[in-house]
């Protein structure tokens, strides 16, 4: 930089010019930063929940279960951390307001932050008796109302409908029976009420007592059959289940969505799926003998089983009269076996049985004979 003073002591008019630019080229950028930071006074935040957008309604029986997600932020999108109660709003469609809410959920205490993870709610609002109808299928509609600290709030979720037609109950007197087929779960059916839209249907679920995830065993149509029953064939022997079966109401108008309403649950009842039931008895049991320019012996084939559990096969030979003996000191894995251990003018009596899993053997089959020269 030259210096400021000229040879006779006072600034030149090029060393005027230079300060003036450096001047200004420091005031700008503090302009520039005054202005970034310096704005119109912001109203403040009325801290009003976001209402939500999700809420939906399952109806189970006389129950209305409704669920959605807890806002996170206000409708000025401001973090929330308090909420008040949220309430039940029950009414005719297009609700304008809660008017008397029906229940309310407590109030949020913990803190709730925009980059946690979405927090669920749930209510279930009991349906009064007096407003449940026949075979028609009115409407009723559900929204929830969600307060800030003060109790006020940005106004009504969604709304969702639901149908507001009687439900069946839950099939009498459910039993279960373990079988060599499976589980065979019996019950009472009762007269389903008639109508051009509607139909009923039995559904049965299970449940392991090491996870309780529910399993749909099967449906069958409710069609005033007083005993009905379904067989579980695809369980895991020596496991323990627990089943229970409900009624749906299932409505079919024309151009509109088929709604489904299940019905109360019945007790849960518990089974142990015990094995004790022996594979199929093998069939088609042939002897054969083979002896020319060889060492003679009998070969024995039959019938597989088809049993999923088969372990094996086992072999049985007699004479006349003779006692019956086990030829095999393992089990067969296939169904075949060659007796080598023959000799000549003797008569051998065969029979074969099937061996599972866990150790249950069939009875034998029907015997082959085979003599040998």
């Amino acid at each position: 930089m030259p210096s400021a003073l000229g040879p006779s002591g006072t600034l030149s008019f090029s060393d005027m010019k230079y300060l003036a630019r450096k001047l200004l080229a420091g005031i700008v950028p503090l302009m520039s930063l005054a202005c970034a930071t310096i704005g119109p006074p912001q109203p403040p935040s009325l801290d009003l929940p976001k209402p939500p957008t999700d809420l939906h309604a399952f109806r189970k029986g006389d129950r209305v279960i409704l669920t959605w997600t807890i806002p996170s932020a206000t409708t000025d999108r401001q973090t929330i951390t308090t909420l008040g109660a949220t309430r039940i709003c029950r009414g005719p469609a297009d609700m304008k307001s809660c008017g008397t809410p029906v229940g309310q959920t407590a109030s949020q205490t913990q803190a709730t932050k925009a980059s946690d993870q979405k927090k669920a709610a749930s209510y279930s609002d009991a349906l009064p008796p007096e407003i449940l109808q026949g075979n028609d299928n009115p409407l009723i509609t559900y929204a929830v109302e969600v307060l800030n600290h003060d109790g006020r709030s940005a106004g009504l979720s969604n709304e969702v409908h639901v149908s507001l037609i009687r439900t069946m109950p839950p099939p009498q007197d459910l039993h279960a029976e373990v079988t060599s087929q499976g589980v065979v779960l019996t019950w009472t059916g009762e007269s389903a009420p008639s109508g051009s839209t509607l139909r009923y249907v039995y559904r049965v679920y299970r449940h392991t007592l090491e996870n309780s995830e529910q399993t749909l065993v099967g449906e069958l149509p409710a069609n005033n059959q007083r005993q009905v029953s379904l067989t579980d064939s695809n369980i895991e022997w020596q496991k323990t289940y627990e089943y229970r079966a409900e009624t749906v109401t299932v409505i079919s108008e024309p151009g509109k969505s088929e709604v489904q309403i299940e019905g109360d649950d019945t007790p849960e009842i518990k089974v142990f799926a015990n094995d004790i039931f022996p594979p199929a008895v093998p069939s088609g049991l042939q002897a054969v003998f083979s002896g020319p320019g060889q060492s003679p012996f009998i070969d024995l084939v039959w019938a597989p089983v088809t049993d999923l559990d088969l372990a094996g096969y086992n072999v049985y030979r007699h004479e006349q009269g003779g006692p019956v003996v086990k030829l095999n000191s393992e089990l067969l894995k296939a169904p075949a076996y060659r007796d080598s251990k023959v000799e000549s003018g003797k008569l051998y009596f065969y029979s074969v049985s099937a061996v599972d899993a866990r150790n249950n053997e069939s009875d034998r089959s029907e015997e082959a004979s085979e003599a040998v020269p």
